[in-house]
């Protein structure tokens, strides 16, 4: 499945460094159209360096995360990992300058529950909205339902995620009925949830495939637990050739050196990038509306007049 998918042939990628340079031109693109639309003249000082967007998105990414663990009724894994992958992909192609990620979120999560088939009404959805009014709560919804289509656009309508617990799931299967050498795989789940829960909030999912993730999850895991697995690579999965396991070991170190180096961002720094983009979004944030406005207007989704403004509710309004 993972081989023939969209996910393979157009949002799998070589390098970190490939993905920086993608985000950085998101960057400069935004920063040149808007200096292009002004009769102004806009200094380079009002917006985000790149450094500066990664603290933001790292930090609305762990909001998405916590609000779908806190969501009720309980949200599936994999709905969870689909979210957070359309996040980590819009914001390849789109800068969080033109487009706050505090509505994107939200969108991505709205979208992937309906693409897993998570079935929840849309009043359910922003009832989990819990600081909000009824009335808030109906003015977030129209935000998330007019910003669905760019998102889903922007996606490129690859909407079909492949996340690595199904290949987890088969792995401990596997190890059951053909490593009797392992005692008690299931002893491994806890330590492999965990480092696919940090996976999904890395570049990961971007650069290798769900079921390496998977493997490198549970390898982790026993590693964690004192715990040799090379023959099961080489006798179970036939990974025998050295070339061969000489490579699925340099996948796994990179992909460890990737959660190793990720961190939370400091609060003070997100505060005062937060403030930036906020004044950013007041001061060139028409141009964007418009444009996911016509974007509408040419599918004949939406009205000429726009429904509310962006900012009725802030961040504080999520949990």
């Amino acid at each position: 499945m993972f081989h023939n998918s969209s996910q393979r042939k157009h949002w799998t990628f070589n390098s970190e460094d490939e993905l920086e340079q993608i985000r950085y031109n998101a960057n400069q693109k935004f920063r040149k159209k808007t200096v292009e639309s002004r009769k102004s003249v806009v200094s380079e000082s009002v917006f985000l360096e790149r450094h500066e967007e990664d603290i933001l998105l790292r930090h609305y990414e762990k909001r998405l995360l916590d609000f779908c663990n806190a969501f009720k009724p309980l949200m599936p894994k994999s709905v969870v990992g689909t979210a957070i992958m359309y996040f980590r992909r819009f914001y390849l192609n789109n800068s969080i300058m033109e487009y706050h990620p505090r509505i994107i979120m939200l969108t991505c999560a709205y979208l992937s529950c309906k693409v897993d088939e998570f079935n929840v009404s849309s009043s359910q959805f922003v009832g989990n909205l819990l600081q909000e009014t009824p009335a808030g709560q109906e003015r977030v919804l129209e935000q998330i339902l007019e910003y669905e289509l760019l998102l889903i656009q922007q996606l490129n309508f690859h909407l079909v995620v492949h996340n690595p617990y199904r290949p987890m799931e088969g792995l401990l299967i596997d190890l059951k009925t053909r490593y009797p050498t392992l005692e008690n795989p299931e002893s491994l789940r806890k330590g492999a949830d965990d480092f696919l829960t940090q996976a999904a909030m890395t570049d990961a999912g971007l650069l290798f495939p769900p079921s390496q993730i998977a493997l490198t999850a549970i390898l982790n895991s026993a590693s964690r637990a004192g715990l040799s697995m090379e023959s099961y690579l080489t006798e179970c999965l036939g990974l025998k050739d050295k070339e061969t396991l000489s490579k699925t070991y340099d996948s796994m170190r990179r992909m460890k050196t990737l959660l190793k180096r990720y961190g939370l961002p400091k609060p003070d720094e997100v505060n005062v990038y937060k403030q930036k983009l906020e004044r950013i979004h007041a001061e060139f944030g028409t141009s964007s509306s418009n444009k996911r406005k016509r974007g509408y207007e040419e599918d004949g989704h939406v009205a000429k007049e726009p429904r509310l403004t962006e900012e009725e509710w802030t961040d504080e309004d999520l949990l």
